[in-house]
């Protein structure tokens, strides 16, 4: 029960902006204790162990905290814990918001106002954005939607899967961990300074917490592709070359399944980075190829919808 209304929360409303939201919650959490021990620690060890402190501090309690409410709601009213448990789940899940912020850069784009376009684009991408044709807009749309499609959709809920099956512990906990786990990769997890020391744990703590989900959801979108071998192959051969062990397999799945390429030049604070080429440009990125990769993703997610449902009954 909890998982389809959690799924039906996050199709129709997503999150709303201005909503109390526990990634705003991590967030603020993460701001604060990154200045105190960046002010704190001076040298490399110490912001290291410090890292490790706010990746455990941040990843357990989440995961505790969400654990104590569920229960508090369970103790009030079994209604009560439903109905929190799905809202909360529900926050996990990215699935309209990757929607929304493809549908936020795609319709200036198509009506070819390129300012605006490229202005919506810098909500959500890290990469420079003022001097973008049509073309590379699209490609930062396709990269960000089916990079965060692991991360952001596919992930917390192989890790709410997880936890339902665990007696006495259900979806919410390992969901929110994963969630505090990728939050801290996005906001500290960088080799640039003044992150490189505080935030080695948590990039590498949420790369190996990703690797397993990725790696299926590489399987699910290739099954559902009709044309597994073709994506295994072209991944393996693609994929491998992308310095992140997870976002290159992810984007490189899509890129296989819709005959595109991703990858290239991307500019950052003026800075020129090259990023590997992924999969073979048999046709050229348009909205309906994300409009397609955002249909491959709703699919999957349904499809472990199904496979988290059939084992909620199982287990009761």
């Amino acid at each position: 029960m909890t998982f389809i209304i959690a799924a039906v929360l996050d199709f129709l409303i997503g999150d709303p902006w201005g909503w109390p939201h526990p990634v705003k919650v991590m967030g603020w959490v993460i701001s604060r204790l990154t200045k105190f021990w960046l002010n704190l620690c001076q040298n490399s060890i110490t912001q290291k162990i410090a890292g490790i402190f706010l990746g455990l501090i941040l990843i357990v309690g989440s995961g505790c905290m969400g654990w104590l409410i569920i229960q508090t709601a369970e103790w009030l009213h079994p209604l009560l814990a439903i109905l929190i448990e799905s809202i909360m789940l529900a926050s996990c899940f990215a699935l309209k918001s990757l929607r929304t912020a493809a549908t936020d850069v795609l319709h200036p784009l198509i009506v070819g106002n390129l300012p605006e376009a490229r202005s919506q684009l810098s909500n959500y991408v890290g990469r420079d954005t003022d001097n973008l044709c049509a073309a590379e807009i699209l490609r930062a749309v396709l990269e960000t939607v089916t990079e965060n499609a692991t991360d952001g959709v596919m992930a917390p809920l192989f890790y709410a899967i997880v936890g339902a099956c665990i007696p006495n512990v259900g979806p919410i906990p390992l969901a929110l961990a994963y969630k505090a786990s990728s939050t801290l990769d996005s906001m500290v997890g960088y080799k640039e300074a003044p992150y490189t020391y505080l935030g080695w744990f948590s990039a590498r703590l949420e790369d190996c917490l990703t690797w397993l989900p990725c790696r299926l959801t590489v399987i699910t979108l290739a099954l559902l592709s009709g044309k597994p071998l073709q994506v295994w192959r072209i991944c393996c051969r693609d994929a491998i070359l992308d310095p992140s062990p997870n976002s290159g397999w992810s984007e490189c799945a899509y890129a296989a399944i819709l005959g595109v390429q991703m990858g290239g030049t991307n500019c950052y604070r003026g800075v020129a980075k090259e990023k590997p080429l992924l999969g073979d440009a048999l046709y050229p990125i348009t909205p309906t190829t994300i409009h397609q990769a955002l249909q491959l993703t709703r699919y999957s997610f349904l499809l472990w919808l199904g496979i988290a449902i059939a084992i909620t009954i199982l287990i009761h």
